[in-house]
């Protein structure tokens, strides 16, 4: 055969070797206003930390170490060679890797620290893009903070070593490690996301605060981590009430407590990440919070770990449509590059407009927890739940959109779009699915009115900037003015709050032509049911461009 039937032409280069924070517009420049406006004396530093990160995400080895933990996922080990019982997970050592790197970034350190939010959601949406699945165990440890505050003694035990940037994998007491991770086990099998379904029973001992449990719970997540939260019912909390424990691995005697590992959950994506059906009984835990308030106690790790999904998911199609646009600059058909051909133009414009409202939406959220103040407070209050309802919901769409763009090269497995499209649907499962997360936000409009009430002062600073902005403001407020089967029509009000929220920031921060192209399309109706419908009139280019990696 000769040699010439072998050469490759007209394919474009893997992705590798850039720095994903500082090819991102959309990210640097909303990290850059948040912070000038809170904490202008960090900007150097935040920089030179987000450029660090961004670099090593966009490395060859990165990507390879994020290949090879989901080619070799995690594995059960229940006993040893003696017949004990050991309930190990094995991971490959690309997994301790990227937890490594991920965790001496500060990606678990973020509710100490100045602008620490900000830089972390940051951090996380940059890191994320080099492997997803070990953000869970970095998200829950960062989250399980404002849960242990609940109890002043466990916070001053357990913040130190939570919010470390050394990571230590192994199981050891806690006491004997420089930092740990931390998991959570909530779910049961009877009841999934209706957690006061749970039947995991608590039985007080002497000791004041400690317990012995007994149950089952469906979902465990990331069950190598060092001490987890778990929902369980004691005697006295009434019917319905649920109390939180906390449930470390290793007891501080160095004795392995009972946590008896059945199985690892086989997943359509997240493959590097270990999910667990576990059982306790008679697991040594310490309560957290008051008796009965379990579900008051574990509320602030939830709407940070909610936070995460949005910023995981925007992280997913940032690099989705990072892809997209790479291949569409470097591949070539019908004698013009694909970047260059309007039709194309018109779906990598959409990709992208997508993906910088979610990012912006994102960044806004994370500021409100670093600003702190009680209408930022309400404001998330609405914001969290509904933003996790709607950007999740979008990143599986565009994923399998910016795959198509490849063709059948995005559909091999080397490309790794593949794997980012299992991984996409995670994030709107994972911490309440689509109607849980509207539901909650119906909660909080009926029950908070103060909630509503920021959530209406942030989108109304950008009143009078856009026509389509300002009549769907109106509707909105009509729509939420008609409790008539308000319930069945949740999805439909939570979306319309969440787009309009995405349309004030844009119309607020974002260059004219993106503004514009959202306002036009998501608010104005003038857009069809799948990406690459813009009207042609807008700057298509423009926005293609802004989302293209140069720096």
């Amino acid at each position: 055969m000769a040699a010439t039937t072998h050469t490759v032409t007209n394919q474009a280069p893997p992705l590798v070797g850039y720095d994903v924070y500082g090819t991102d517009r959309a990210l640097r420049e909303g990290v850059e206003r948040h912070l000038s406006a809170a904490a202008p004396e960090l900007l150097g530093e935040v920089r030179q930390e987000l450029h660090e990160l961004g670099r090593a995400a966009g490395s060859a080895q990165a990507l390879r170490w994020g290949a090879m933990a989901n080619e070799n996922p995690p594995r059960l080990r229940t006993h040893d060679r003696y017949g004990n019982r050991v309930d190990e997970v094995e991971f490959h050592p690309a997994w301790h890797r990227l937890l490594g790197h991920a965790v001496g970034a500060g990606l678990t350190d973020a509710w100490g620290r100045p602008a620490g939010h900000l830089r972390r959601a940051a951090g996380f949406l940059v890191w994320s893009q080099a492997e997803a699945g070990h953000g869970c165990p970095v998200s829950m440890t960062h989250a399980a903070v404002p849960a242990l505050r609940a109890d002043p003694e466990l916070a001053a035990e357990w913040e130190p070593r939570l919010t470390s940037h050394v990571y230590e994998q192994g199981l050891r007491p806690a006491a004997r490690k420089a930092g740990v991770l931390f998991g959570m086990a909530m779910t049961e099998k009877q009841g999934g996301s209706d957690v006061r379904a749970n039947t995991t029973a608590a039985k007080p001992l002497d000791a004041a605060g400690e317990y012995l449990l007994t149950g089952h719970k469906w979902f465990c997540s990331a069950p190598m981590s060092d001490g987890f939260l778990v929902l369980a019912r004691t005697a006295s909390s009434g019917e319905g009430g649920l109390t939180c424990f906390l449930v470390p691995r290793v007891l501080p005697d160095g004795t392995r407590n009972v946590f008896a590992i059945q199985r690892l959950k086989d997943k359509l994506g997240n493959r590097s990440n270990a999910s667990a059906e576990v059982e306790f009984d008679g697991t040594w835990a310490r309560r957290v919070g008051e008796e009965g308030r379990g579900v008051r106690t574990i509320i602030g790790m939830v709407a940070a770990t909610r936070l995460d999904c949005v910023l995981g998911a925007a992280a997913q199609m940032r690099q989705a449509l990072s892809q997209a646009v790479h291949h569409a600059e470097h591949r070539s058909a019908f004698g013009a590059r694909l970047i260059e051909q309007p039709l194309m133009r018109n779906v990598l414009a959409d990709l992208a407009l997508e993906s910088e409202a979610a990012t912006t939406l994102g960044l806004r959220l994370a500021a409100a927890y670093d600003a702190g103040t009680e209408q930022e407070r309400d404001f998330l209050r609405i914001a969290v739940p509904a933003a996790k309802y709607w950007v999740t919901k979008r990143c599986t769409p565009m994923v399998a959109e910016a795959l198509e763009c490849l063709g059948g090269n995005g559909y091999v497995e080397e490309s790794g779009l593949p794997r980012l499209l299992r991984e996409s649907p995670l994030n709107s499962i994972w911490e309440g699915s689509g109607n849980v997360q509207a539901l909650d936000v119906l909660r909080a409009l009926q029950r908070e009115p103060m909630a509503l009430n920021a959530f209406l002062q942030e989108v109304g600073q950008a009143r009078g900037a856009d026509h389509r902005l300002d009549s769907a403001i109106k509707g909105l407020l009509t729509e939420l003015a008609d409790l008539e089967g308000i319930e069945a029509r949740a999805r439909r009000v939570v979306e319309r709050m969440a787009l309009v929220l995405q349309g004030s920031l844009l119309v607020r921060w974002a260059p004219p032509e993106v503004a514009d192209a959202f306002c036009a399309s998501r608010l104005g109706g003038d857009w069809g049911a799948a990406f690459g419908t813009l009207p042609h009139t807008l700057h298509l280019g423009a926005l293609v461009e802004r989302a293209r990696i140069a720096g």
